[in-house]
């Protein structure tokens, strides 16, 4: 291609796996981009996909040289958690990590190269997947159909990337240019700003403590542990969401980031702590006279500081631990010993990984099984950030800017309660099937993803033999994933603005994940693949009759409890005995 900065290449998938690795998921597609400075990689799991892009800046050449070592192995894992926690939305899991060269560089020098590298990269992509004269004349391809990206923010992406993405995208003619990449400044949902993320982390926090330690946080004290700053996305909102849910029952017992770590055995004071987030502070600049009897500040322009810092979140005693913020595979099968104590008990038994890929696959078993460390896995955990990108993607199709902005208040707030909503019914599948069954809560939370994925996948193909009438009797489905505003202003034009494949994605992901959170994995996983998609269809059908008898039910006269009572027994098990599948 002409006046380009880069060079992109579409790898079959395959060529990135060796004979001697473990055998593991294929990925749908492989991009690579060689740039003057940077290498990126884009891995996805699904024709249609979304996921963020992530700038990797090194600071010395050494470090440079373990970036590249493991860059598409980071890509890979990071796409492959995507996909494991997109599993309530249309698309599928993908991520961009783009290594950029900025050594020995002004600050100034270093964040010109970063924007450019961020414009070749979004350039070279979008070479290879919008279908122009110049493209079918200079791109060689071998995949021979039309392929959907959506990207979004990941660490290093600024408002004006975002901002220049989204024009670019137009300028080359992609379809849906605004949905191209999430978090518009004017017209997304910002996730730092509304705490997205960190809403659904907390309800998995809160179900974990009352199942597993049998706390009850509302009326009961807990100890907790966090890594990330105050003035980070992730771990800053969750101080917030603690102390507007528990108060003084939270006691926030050691905070870690990249300046430091602060620590107090009887619970860093919340106002100092608040005051931090609120102004977009670091944990270095907590006030060292609030700190309480045998409370520290440590810096890291220290070497004690700096151990002080990397060591936090295995010393600090806690009831819980949060990683919301920090490197991947900080915790690994070399060092998870560190996170025991002495005598082999755990320094916090409860962790809700905030953040991606914090502990290792390896490590959470070991931790587990040596220990009984209980660990929400972070395709669980930190999955309502995803979900939230996902319905941007929605609204930037079905809604014009001015129409989402006028009502966005109203829309922001149905998000979160569908967050909610998603999160809950998840976390007590996932404690229902853990008390049940037993087993680590890694894997159940992989058996949950995987349940809901390839019931999705079956129920996709399936819509293809569909006839247009039978597709439609399915379209409620997708109206009430929406946000109810988003939904009654546009629905009616859905077809005219959302690409029909999309469309059959959501059918069949909300259908998926309805079926596995009401009736749970193992009712699905026993279902013949090639029944799947008809059982799904009765248990729809099914459910109109529940609900239809429900109505009936509430209307005739009968002693309140006995009412009460039939109406759990159809909410709880009518669509599934309404089937005669067991």
């Amino acid at each position: 291609m002409n006046n380009r900065y880069a060079l992109g290449l579409r790898l079959d998938p395959k060529i990135m796996s060796s004979e001697d690795e473990v055998p593991r998921e294929t990925p749908y597609g492989v991009i690579f981009v060689h740039g003057r400075r940077f290498d990126g990689y884009h891995t996805r799991f699904r024709d249609i996909a979304r996921g963020g892009m992530r700038l990797v800046t090194p600071a010395s050449p050494e470090q440079y040289a373990l970036e590249s070592a493991h860059q598409y192995e980071e890509c890979y894992g990071l796409a492959f958690a995507q996909q494991l926690k997109n599993k309530d939305i249309p698309e599928g899991g993908s991520k961009a990590v783009v290594l950029i060269d900025n050594i020995g560089m002004s600050e100034t020098g270093k964040d010109f190269v970063m924007r450019k590298s961020v414009k070749a990269f979004t350039d070279t992509i979008l070479d290879l997947i919008v279908d122009t004269e110049e493209t079918r004349e200079e791109v060689v391809d071998f995949v021979g159909k039309k392929e959907v990206l959506y990207l979004g923010p990941d660490e290093q992406v600024t408002p004006e990337d975002i901002n220049w993405v989204i024009k670019r995208a137009k300028q080359r003619g992609y379809d849906t240019p605004a949905a191209f990449m999430s978090s518009k400044p004017r017209a997304g949902i910002n996730h730092k700003e509304y705490g997205v993320t960190s809403e659904g982390v907390n309800v998995y926090l809160d179900v974990a403590l009352r199942h597993v330690l049998k706390i009850d946080p509302k009326q009961e004290s807990f100890s907790i542990k966090i890594t990330g700053g105050p003035d980070g996305d992730v771990a800053g909102n969750e101080l917030k969401i603690l102390a507007r849910e528990y108060g003084d029952n939270a006691k926030v017992v050691g905070i870690a980031d990249g300046t430091g770590c602060a620590e107090d055995p009887n619970g860093l004071a919340w106002d100092e702590l608040l005051r931090l987030v609120n102004d977009n502070l670091p944990i270095d600049q907590f006030n060292p006279s609030k700190l309480g009897e045998g409370g520290a500040v440590h810096t890291v322009d220290t070497e004690e500081g700096v151990k002080a810092r990397n060591s936090m979140h295995n010393r600090v005693q806690a009831d819980a631990f949060i990683p919301a913020g920090g490197r991947p595979n900080t915790i690994n099968i070399h060092n998870y010993k560190h996170f025991l104590n002495p005598d082999g008990s755990p320094s916090a038994p409860l962790i809700v990984e905030g953040a991606n890929l914090f502990v290792t696959d390896e490590a959470r078993q070991h931790l587990f099984e040596e220990a009984g460390v209980v660990i929400v896995k972070d395709s669980s955990a930190n999955k309502c950030g995803v979900i939230t990108s996902s319905y941007e993607i929605c609204a930037a199709m079905m809604l014009s800017e001015e129409e989402f902005f006028d009502n966005k208040d109203q829309i922001v707030s149905e998000v979160l309660n569908k967050l909610h909503n998603y999160a809950q019914a998840e976390a007590e599948l996932l404690f229902r099937e853990f008390e049940t069954y037993g087993g680590s809560l890694p894997q159940l939370s992989k058996v949950v993803s995987d349940a809901v994925n390839a019931a999705t996948d079956s129920l996709s193909v399936a819509l293809d033999s569909f006839s247009a009438e039978d597709k439609e009797k399915l379209l409620p489905l997708f109206r009430f994933h929406l946000p109810k505003t988003m939904a009654d202003m546009s629905f009616d034009k859905v077809h005219e603005r959302v690409p029909a494949q999309y469309i059959s994605n959501a059918i069949a992901s909300c259908l998926a994940s309805k079926l596995v959170y009401k009736e749970g994995t193992k009712f699905v996983n026993t279902l013949p693949k090639e029944k799947l998609a008809s059982v799904a269809l009765r248990y729809v059908e099914a459910e109109h009759q529940i609900a239809t008898l429900k109505i009936a039910l509430e209307g005739t006269e009968m002693p309140e409890k006995e009412k009460e009572s039939i109406l759990k027994l159809l909410e709880a098990g009518g669509a599934r005995t309404a089937l005669g599948v067991f």
